[in-house]
């Protein structure tokens, strides 16, 4: 039976409102990538994760809030940079790690659909940028590192440098629908890297 609705207010963090947004979160990941966005439904998504529907629609409202919320969710449990001690191993383990994530079953499709969403709905946008400005901000300290260390000139930009190394492995994912495996994931660091020791990405 799905659970009754929550009082707000009345749970404790980390107990049943923190059970209550795992499941729904859940499914609506699982739904997200089974269908898309434009079929993504409130309801169904109450339904399936057996959670009672006027909970969900009080606390996320919509569609695009409950995406949102998922893609701050994501964000919060996804892996934490490398620290390697040099640039090409930081590089290459940022690039494994994206090239990983897109090309699993479940979070391939999802990056999918939640990219489609952001090309028609301004908040599934926001909150995507939002996304990826955790990662680009969690990971741009092993280009700092780089600079301290000699590895890159002085003024590299390091936001830079993690959207060069991740855009070949999206573009597969989005356009070309070319094979990403580990060696792609290598090549894209490398080319990066090379970009940063010729100055391409300095002030």
């Amino acid at each position: 039976m799905p659970e009754d609705d929550l009082a707000p207010g009345s749970i404790r963090p980390g107990g049943r409102t923190a059970r209550v947004r795992e499941a729904v979160l859940r499914t609506a990941g699982d739904l997200l990538a089974e269908r898309g966005f434009a079929h993504l439904d409130l309801a169904e998504v109450a339904a399936r994760a057996e959670v009672g529907k006027t909970t969900v629609y009080r606390r996320w409202g919509t569609v695009p809030g409950l995406v949102a919320d998922l893609l701050a969710d994501m964000a919060e449990q996804s892996v934490s940079r490398a620290d390697t001690g040099s640039l090409l191993g930081d590089l290459t383990a940022n690039a494994r790690l994206v090239a990983e994530t897109l090309t699993d079953p479940r979070q391939g499709r999802l990056f999918r659909a939640v990219i489609a969403a952001a090309t028609c709905d301004d908040t599934a946008a926001a909150a995507l940028r939002r996304f990826y400005d955790i990662r680009l901000t969690e990971w741009s300290p092993c280009v700092d590192a780089a600079i301290a260390r000699g590895e890159a000139p002085p003024g590299t930009d390091p936001r830079a440098v993690l959207t060069a190394v991740s855009a070949p492995l999206y573009y597969r994912l989005l356009a070309t629908g070319d094979p990403i495996d580990e060696s792609v994931a290598d090549q894209s660091a490398r080319a990066a890297l090379t970009a940063v020791a010729a100055g391409t990405f300095a002030a």
